[in-house]
């Protein structure tokens, strides 16, 4: 069901929950940085974390689903639903009021407006490799870009909580699941997958020893295929095993005992 924003603002509650909203922390790989997807509103100079209304024919996954689709173009996106957020003064951001929204969208609004009661907001992270990623905004957005995860501009509301929130629940993840699927091209060395859980971890691994236990598990298969990078620098790619990658995803894996 797609709402046009006018109907959205004048009857939201008919087509979706009107105190549910779901947020989305879309992680991107690149270059040994772990980056953000944002989006900034027409007029306001704040950022925001993609996010929307919980329709009501959809449940709360699907809602995560849609948004990070309406801002990546890809479907079937690893989600992780980690956190809820909620204070009674989330949504009066001194910049973004009823009156500044009014404007923008050239109608009437006061300020006990519908779409800036009480929130509760579900936190979902989702991971995608960066270069497949073709940012788009849509009703009434002015930017939708990356953004390092160390060089975040101000953001709206509480969505810095939301993201710090969301790393500390991804390095969590990372200690008992795979992650790298979703995040790395589909040939990779062991270098790059071993800069990856540096970057994401923020912590130094000893590379021979990762290799060795990252192998162990079963989730990388390598291949008779090398990657030329220079001269005399010739690694072998790997490849994830999806049989026992997925089985990690669902069991858990041991890869930092």
């Amino acid at each position: 069901m797609k709402i046009e924003i006018k109907d959205l603002i004048q009857d939201g509650p008919k087509y979706v929950l009107p105190n549910i909203s779901v947020d989305s922390v879309i992680f991107g790989y690149h270059e040994k940085e772990l980056k953000v997807l944002l989006q900034r509103p027409q007029g306001i100079s704040k950022w925001m974390l993609p996010g929307g209304y919980v329709h009501r024919d959809e449940t709360i996954k699907q809602a995560a689903e849609r948004v990070v689709k309406n801002r990546t173009g890809l479907d079937r996106l690893f989600l992780n639903q980690f956190q809820s957020f909620g204070t009674p003064t989330r949504t009066k951001d001194s910049e973004l009021t009823p009156a500044l929204f009014a404007e923008i969208n050239q109608m009437e609004l006061d300020e006990n407006h519908w779409m800036f009661d009480y929130f509760v907001s579900i936190g979902f992270y989702s991971l995608t490799e960066f270069s497949k990623v073709v940012p788009s905004g849509e009703f009434y957005l002015e930017e939708c870009t990356w953004w390092n995860i160390g060089d975040l501009p101000s953001l709206l509301y509480d969505h810095q909580e939301i993201i710090e929130a969301a790393l500390k629940a991804l390095r969590l993840h990372i200690y008992h699941y795979p992650i790298g699927y979703e995040l790395l091209p589909e040939k990779f060395t062991l270098p790059e997958i071993h800069s990856l859980y540096e970057t994401i971890l923020d912590k130094t691994f000893d590379s021979r020893n990762f290799g060795k236990k990252l192998i162990a598990t079963g989730i990388i298969k390598k291949l008779d295929e090398r990657r030329n990078i220079g001269a005399h620098r010739a690694p072998f790619l790997y490849v994830f095993d999806m049989e026992n990658y997925n089985q990690a995803l669902e069991n858990g894996y041991a890869l930092f005992v």
